[in-house]
Order: C-alpha cells, then structure tokens, then sequence
C-alpha cells in the first residue's frame, strides 16, 4: 500500500496545484520511482490511496497504464483519514490472507525491501523500518520489541512503557515510513474503533500484546531520504542522478 493521500503541505508550494505523488525529481514523479521499485521487488498488487488532487492521481495513472502493475485506489476525498484510518479503509482492496507492505510515496532510499519482506516472515506480526537519527518523535523498543512513543521537545511519552521505564533497557529509533504488516494485525485494525487515526497510535494500542519489530536500517551503510520537504529535494535530485541511481530504481 502507498500513502499518497497528504495534503504534502511541507512541498508548497509545488503542491498548490498538484499532490505531493506527482511531484518530480529527476524528471519523474516520485510516485512512478515508488512504483518501478515496487515492482522491481516483485510487487504484482498495489492499493494507493488519495485524496489532495486525488484526480490528478488517477488520470496519472491511466496515462501510463497504471506502469504494467495491478494498481487499486483507495478513494479518501471526501475525508482524510490519517495513516491508520487510511489503511483500515483500504482493508478491502488488498488481499487479506497476506502480509501488506506500507510505504509513503515521499520516501527515496536504497532499503532492500526484498529483505525487509522476508525478515517479516517470523513469528511477529507487524515489522517497522527504524533507523538512527535525529528527530523530534521516536519509537522505543525493548530490544526488538515495540513498547512505546516519545516526544523529545515536549517530553510526552505513549504506549505500554509508561512507568515501567526505570525497569527497561529501551533504544530510541526513528521511524522511517515503510513497515509489513501481517493479516492478525489487520484483522484487529478492522475492529479498532476509530475512524480518523495514526497508523503509530494503532500501533502503540496493540504493541503489548502482539509483537511488533524492528527493521534497522544504517543510514551511513545505506541512502534514505525524506522527500516531503522542499529543501530535501535537491538531495533527492543529487542522488537520482548520481552513483546510486540503479540501486534506487
């Protein structure tokens, strides 16, 4: 599943008139790099949802003939959902017996998503792509186990690991916007009661009791980049263009 429903508002003002999907760097939209990686993975199904110029989305895609891929749209423009609110209401479009990749379409990096799928296939139920660096949120884990959520220039801090912090050796790692996610976890995010939601909030809710883990990624071994901001996007062309462009499509 691709997020590609945001309002890309940290892109404006390349996103007045366009979704942050279409925007392009070195000549292509980063929906259509999202995409040749997915189905350089072995990709077949792809559910995409929208809802900023959530038409220009579509119209995009029947020009190209959806790039070869079985392409499913998750239609969110009367209401945007969030990230958990978004893929509890593209449920029915993706096949329910199989773990779902998750991955926004602002995101450029040379992950071996391959990889990441199979690292997935154990006894946990959810696997999210972390790395080290800085941020204002992160992720805390208990080792490979996924307890809790903080804030770093507020101090707010969620999830089971409340007041058992003094007990727990607890590594802070930042979330890096793709994760897999298996069909026991989705079936509890069928029944989760709200309509509006972060997909880390569904996460946080259900971490306690069901095993949630790692991906670490080393950013220094490995190209990730954050494209949902202007001033990344010359970076984002540096590295299309450069010694890395194979590796990324």
């Amino acid at each position: 599943m691709i997020y590609a429903a945001g309002l890309g508002t940290r892109l404006r003002p390349l996103t007045n008139d366009r979704p942050k999907a279409l925007v392009e760097v070195g000549g292509k939209t980063l929906l259509e790099h999202l995409l040749m990686r997915l189905r350089a993975a072995g990709v077949d199904l792809v559910v995409i949802n929208i809802h900023h110029f959530g038409d220009q989305i579509i119209a995009f895609l029947e020009q190209n003939r959806n790039f070869g891929m079985n392409i499913r749209i998750s239609d969110e423009r009367d209401e945007l959902l969030d990230t958990g609110g978004g893929f509890k209401h593209a449920l029915p479009l993706l096949r329910r017996n199989e773990p779902v990749l998750i991955h926004n379409v602002d995101i450029i990096s040379e992950i071996d998503l391959r990889d990441l799928w199979n690292s997935s296939l154990d006894l946990s139920e959810a696997t999210l792509c972390v790395s080290q660096r800085e941020t204002q949120r992160y992720l805390l884990w208990d080792y490979d186990h996924l307890l809790g959520w903080e804030n770093v220039n507020t101090g707010e801090k969620r999830g089971p690991i409340l007041g058992m912090e003094q007990h727990r050796y607890l590594s802070k790692q930042a979330f890096n916007g793709i994760a897999v996610v298996k069909p026991s976890l989705m079936h509890l995010l069928e029944n989760y009661p709200a309509k509006v939601f972060s997909i880390i909030d569904f996460y946080l809710a259900v971490c306690g009791q069901h095993w949630i883990q790692p991906y670490l990624v080393r950013l220094g071994e490995t190209c990730w980049l954050d494209c949902g901001k202007v001033d990344a996007l010359p970076l984002a062309e540096q590295i299309i263009d450069g010694r890395q462009y194979k590796l990324l499509l």
